[in-house]
């Protein structure tokens, strides 16, 4: 301090508070420094290894793999000739009604379900898990999502059970699970009698509110506790049932997800390579026709064994 004795008084005393206030910002800085931590806290660890009252519940499509699963079993279906090219002009035009606007017109839907149970009616159920599994192989196998199975994966080395919710057909959903080395999965069911497809769906297809309540009833037949358990999705139908646990994902979400998602402060993750639209995943190429007549022919294989 000595050496401000040229400075006035005035002047001395603000150079004087002008020291004080950098020594005691610099003394902060360092102390502040020594007691932080070396590397920033990690998130609480999910999922807690051991917590056999929690599992993991997956939407399929644009979820764990990339596209329709009911796409790409009709593909399948398609080229083994169990529809027509007239039962195509028919579902394109329904599947086209329904993409353009938007809604789900109750009419519109029955009469698509009813032509693709038509299309299986007749047909034994082991035939249709047989090509299944080729279908797989030949269609989906190489566009399951890497970072939605390393999530499941993680759930899996956890020791926690880790199931597939879609509107598939359960067969086709089972078969992704099984492959996938999952637990199971919940899919909507088509009705058979004596291991023959009869026409007729059990309910409805598992979409939207379905889903949730099929989670409700898995976790309460399972002994989970829904507050620790964990589900993912990329679409804005499955807000019920990721609003029924304490841990959703939104998974390469919709619009109108990943706006809910944020709002809700829920985790996200987008593993496509850049933005792409809410319905993400159908190729253009293949054509509106081979899209709906696969769609609506996939929706039928699933059934109740009696």
């Amino acid at each position: 301090m000595a050496a401000l004795g040229w400075l006035t008084p005035r002047r001395r005393s603000a150079t004087a508070r002008s020291v004080l206030a950098g020594e005691a910002s610099a003394e902060a800085a360092r102390k502040s420094s020594q007691d932080a931590p070396l590397t920033a806290p990690e998130e609480p660890q999910f999922p807690v290894i051991g917590d056999i009252s929690a599992a993991a519940f997956f939407d399929l499509d644009n979820t764990v793999m990339q596209g329709a699963a009911l796409f790409h079993f009709g593909r399948g279906l398609y080229k083994r000739k169990f529809f027509e090219t007239r039962d195509l002009a028919r579902f394109a035009w329904q599947q086209a009604w329904f993409r353009l606007a938007g809604v789900e017109d109750p009419e519109h839907m029955q009469d698509a379900r009813d032509s693709a149970l038509s299309i299986v009616k007749g047909h034994r159920v082991a035939e249709l898990e047989s090509i299944g599994e080729e279908i797989y192989d030949e269609y989906m196998a190489d566009r399951i999502w890497p970072g939605t199975r390393a999530l499941a994966q993680a759930h899996l080395d956890a020791g926690q059970k880790v199931w597939l919710v879609t509107a598939a057909p359960v067969e086709i959903a089972q078969v992704i699970a099984r492959r996938l080395g999952l637990t199971g999965a919940l899919g909507t069911v088509a009705e058979s009698v004596d291991g023959v497809y009869t026409g007729k769906l059990v309910g409805e297809p598992l979409h939207g509110p379905a889903k949730a309540e099929a989670v409700r009833a898995l976790a309460a037949a399972e002994g989970l506790d829904l507050s620790r358990c964990a589900a993912y999705s990329d679409s804005h139908n499955d807000i019920p049932m990721l609003s029924l646990v304490g841990h959703p994902y939104a998974i390469n979400p919709d619009a109108k997800l990943r706006r809910h998602a944020r709002e809700q402060d829920w985790r996200l993750r987008d593993y496509r390579t850049g933005r792409k639209a809410a319905k993400v995943g159908i190729p253009a190429a293949a054509g509106v026709g081979a899209v709906a007549g696969g769609t609506a022919a996939a929706i039928a294989l699933s059934r109740r064994r009696r």
